[in-house]
C-alpha cells in the first residue's frame, strides 16, 4: 500500500465515523489507530456520551464480521467463547463459536459482567485463540475489542482487574460536546438515527494492508530508549504502586507509529509517544493511598513525568 492510498483510507473512515460522532475528532483517530495497532480499545465515561455509538458506528465502518455483547451480570464465559456440544444426529461433539468469533467484537458495560466471565476474554485479546476443552481455535484478523464502561455508575458492576486492563491498548473518554457539535447533533440525531445510513467504506483486506503498512514505519533507538525511560519512570513514581508493564512499551510504540503514518511521516517523533502517554499509559498504573488522598490521577502523574523527563539524545525531531 502507497502513503496515499493509506492517507485517502484513513480520510474515508475517519470521515464516514464523524458523520455519527460530532466534533470529536482527535478522539475518532486514536480509536482508528489502536486498531492499526492490532490492539483493543477501552472507552471509559458517563453515560449518554456515545461510547456505543462510537464503537458501533466504527464496526459498521469496516465491512468486517461484527459481534456485540452486551455484558450482564449473568453472562457465562461459554457466551463469550463458545461451548462444546453433543450433536444428536452425528452423535459427535461439535464446537458451537461464540461472540468473540468476528473480527470486531463490542462489549457494552463490560464492568458488569463477572470476574469469571472478564477473564474469558484475555487468552482472546492477548492471543488471538480461544481454547475450549483443551481444543484451540483461531481468531480471524484483523481482531479488536471495543469495551465501554461508564466510571461513575458503581452499582452491580465489577471492576476490570489489573490484567484485563493492561490488554487493552488505549483508554480514552470521549467528554461532552460542545455547543456547536451539540446543536448539529439535535438537528442529525432528532429525526434519524445516523448509524443506520452509515455504509462501510473499506474492507478486512484493506484493513490488513493498513497494518502492515503501519508495521512499516520507521521507530529510532533513540525513540525506544525514551519510551523505555518513560515507562521506567512510571515504576519508580513515589506517587504509584504499580507501574506500567513490559507489554505498555510495546503497545506504546505500535501505536505511535500509527499516528505518524496519520501524519503521512515514516518515522515516529517523540511527540507522538508524549501524546499517547496517557492514553496508553494511565490506566495501566495504580496510584498510592497518598496519591488517592491528595486527588491525585494517574493521568496527571503522568503528564508531570512527561514534562520532566528528558527526550534521549539523537531523537528525529518535528521539522
Amino acid at each position: 500500500m502507497s502513503s496515499t492510498e493509506f492517507k485517502a483510507a484513513v480520510d474515508a473512515v475517519i470521515g464516514n465515523i464523524e458523520r455519527v460522532i460530532e466534533g470529536k475528532t482527535a478522539i475518532v483517530r486514536l480509536a482508528f489507530s489502536v486498531l492499526l495497532a492490532e490492539g483493543h480499545l477501552l472507552i471509559e465515561d458517563v453515560p449518554g456520551v456515545g461510547k456505543t455509538m462510537l464503537a458501533k458506528s466504527m464496526a459498521t465502518t469496516i465491512h468486517c464480521s461484527v459481534r456485540r455483547i452486551q455484558f450482564t451480570p449473568d453472562l457465562l464465559p461459554s457466551d463469550v467463547t463458545g461451548v462444546t456440544i453433543f450433536n444428536q444426529d452425528t452423535h459427535e461433539f461439535t464446537f458451537k463459536p461464540g461472540a468473540v468469533f468476528a473480527n470486531l467484537v463490542v462489549g457494552d458495560e463490560i464492568n458488569r459482567a463477572s470476574p469469571k466471565t472478564q477473564s474469558a476474554l484475555l487468552e482472546c485479546m492477548e492471543e488471538r485463540q480461544v481454547t475450549v476443552d483443551g481444543n484451540t481455535y483461531k481468531l480471524r484478523a484483523p481482531f479488536m475489542v471495543m469495551a465501554t464502561q461508564n466510571p461513575i455508575e458503581m452499582e452491580g458492576t465489577y471492576p476490570l482487574p489489573e490484567a484485563q486492563r493492561d490488554r487493552f491498548t488505549a483508554r480514552i473518554a470521549i467528554g461532552y460536546p460542545d455547543a456547536a457539535a451539540e446543536l448539529k447533533m439535535l438537528d442529525v440525531h432528532g429525526t434519524t438515527n445516523p448509524l443506520n445510513q452509515l455504509q462501510p467504506v473499506v474492507d478486512e483486506a484493506t484493513i490488513q494492508r493498513m497494518i502492515e503498512y503501519v508495521r512499516g514505519i520507521h521507530v529510532s533507538d533513540a525513540i525506544k530508549q525514551y519510551a523505555i525511560a518513560l515507562v521506567n519512570a512510571t515504576r519508580q513514581a513515589p506517587e504509584l504502586r504499580l507501574g506500567a508493564s513490559p507489554r505498555s512499551v510495546l503497545q506504546l510504540l505500535r501505536t505511535a507509529r500509527a499516528i505518524a503514518a496519520f501524519e503521512g511521516r515514516d518515522f515516529v517523533l517523540p511527540d507522538d509517544v508524549q501524546a499517547l502517554s496517557v492514553p496508553v499509559l494511565a490506566h495501566r498504573l495504580l496510584p498510592t493511598s497518598d496519591a488517592q488522598l491528595a486527588h491525585r490521577t494517574t493521568d496527571a502523574i503522568i503528564s508531570d513525568i512527561v514534562h520532566r523527563l528528558p527526550v534521549a539524545p539523537g531523537a528525529p525531531i518535528r521539522r
